[in-house]
């Protein structure tokens, strides 16, 4: 049931590369009971307790020195109820595994983000999310969970069952406890037309809250050092299916999208000089394409480049007035970019922790080439970001604390009473979830 890290000398990496632990010893539970032992002997050793997910978090969430518990054998469909229309899934699932498991059975979630390589646990507890107009993250689409708390019992939350837990523990950053199931609300396998076409960012600016409100789903990527954006707007078809050729995906998709831009910012980290005119070239390498396909074909795409990502929520009406700082700020502050800025949006939702709790909002997302010196940035971009308390995404690099998220949050000190009533001896603490939560 133990075993070794991935790496050398027991050392776990997340994807991004930016952060490592070594852990004191690895669990790989096959059942929620072995997992709830597993927590009793961390307890009974004096051990902390994380579960990782993918890796992909760029934030020190996952890190732990005491027991690393390693979900792969907590995977698969439990049950679909086609009554309530909702799917009950083991935690380690990865969502890539779900999509396609749904698709099979006819069936979808609304809304998701643009990967699917992380676990249905993992991508919920950070707060992963797409973008959309009325449909918000995946933990907004979660009915009930299953979760085994500090002392190895496990609670079973939902709007009926342990309300005030269900509330929290959709984005409970793993401070709460162990997640071991989800269930999420589901509904019939629908398509989705989705149109892509460059766009000049000033005309994004002014008419964002028209291209907002005329489609279901919108976001877009602004290349800084360029005047140029690519967006996107996915909405519901009555069909036919139209996909993107093979041949077509393939070139857009992986050679454009991820092996010219892999060399591309390969040069940049190089020679940073080099970057706004490839910028000019890469903001304008896709071309305008439409196509209708299922909505996990339509969502999410292959992320083959890696990078470390920064993502703030914006209160929405702030959005377009943040992205014109941005942009100020880039061009005065002599930083070259490689990588597009990426804008989307979410309906305001009830978790307690949701980076859309109880406001609409607009997430801002910058990243940097993995490798290349991206404090300067992150540190401007937060400056600009915080100044509209703007909320950090849980999973990705930002430097702010407990302090910073009692003013933000208006639900914050719900959250830490009833982890000092789950967790009152920190079982489920690290260094970063002491940062964000307080001691």
């Amino acid at each position: 049931m133990s075993s070794t890290a991935n790496g050398k000398n027991g050392t776990w990496r997340n994807w991004g590369g930016n952060v490592s632990a070594r852990p004191a010893r690895e669990v790989t539970p096959a059942s929620v009971d072995e997992l709830a032992a597993a927590v009793r002997r961390a307890a009974e050793d004096g051990l902390r307790v994380k579960a990782v997910g993918s890796g992909h978090s760029f934030t020190s969430i996952a890190a732990t020195d005491g027991v690393l518990i390693r979900p792969q054998l907590l995977t698969g469909i439990r049950g679909i109820d086609r009554d309530a229309m909702t799917v009950t899934v083991e935690a380690g699932t990865p969502l890539k595994r779900l999509n396609v498991a749904l698709a099979r059975e006819g069936l979808s979630l609304t809304n998701m983000g643009d990967i699917m390589e992380q676990t249905v646990s993992g991508a919920t507890s950070t707060g992963t999310h797409g973008t959309g107009r009325d449909s918000g993250s995946i933990a907004a689409q979660i009915k009930g969970l299953e979760l085994v708390t500090a002392d190895g019992s496990v609670l079973t939350c939902s709007e009926k069952e342990n309300p005030e837990v269900f509330a929290a523990a959709r984005i409970g950053l793993g401070a709460l406890g162990v997640v071991t199931a989800i269930t999420f609300a589901v509904e019939p396998l629908f398509l989705l037309t989705a149109r892509e076409e460059p766009m000049p960012f000033d005309r994004v600016l002014s008419e964002f809250e028209e291209l907002w409100t005329e489609n279901e789903h919108f976001e877009f990527y602004w290349f800084p050092h360029t005047g140029n954006t690519n967006t996107k707007r996915n909405n519901r078809s009555a069909g036919p299916e139209k996909p993107v050729p093979q041949l077509q995906s393939w070139f857009e998709d992986e050679f454009l999208s991820n092996g010219v831009f892999q060399v591309a910012n390969w040069v940049g980290r190089a020679v940073p000089a080099t970057i706004p005119a490839i910028a000019q070239i890469s903001s304008k390498a896709l071309s305008a394409r439409t196509y209708t396909d299922v909505p996990y074909k339509v969502f999410t795409s292959p992320r083959r480049v890696r990078f470390v990502e920064m993502e703030y929520a914006v209160p929405r009406a702030a959005v377009v007035e943040t992205l014109r700082e941005l942009r100020t700020m880039v061009d005065r502050s002599g930083l070259k970019v490689s990588f597009p800025v990426e804008v989307r949006t979410a309906p305001a939702d009830d978790i307690t922790l949701s980076t859309a709790s109880g406001r609409d909002s607009a997430y801002i997302a910058v990243h940097m080439f993995r490798g290349t010196p991206y404090q300067r940035y992150f540190t401007a971009a937060e400056r600009i970001f915080t100044a509209h308390e703007g909320r950090p995404h849980w999973g990705k690099v930002h430097t702010r604390d407990a302090e910073y998220f009692s003013r933000v949050y208006p639900r914050f000190a719900e959250f830490t009473a009833l982890r000092d009533r789950l967790d009152p001896d920190r079982r489920f603490q690290n260094d970063y979830v002491r940062r964000v939560l307080g001691a």
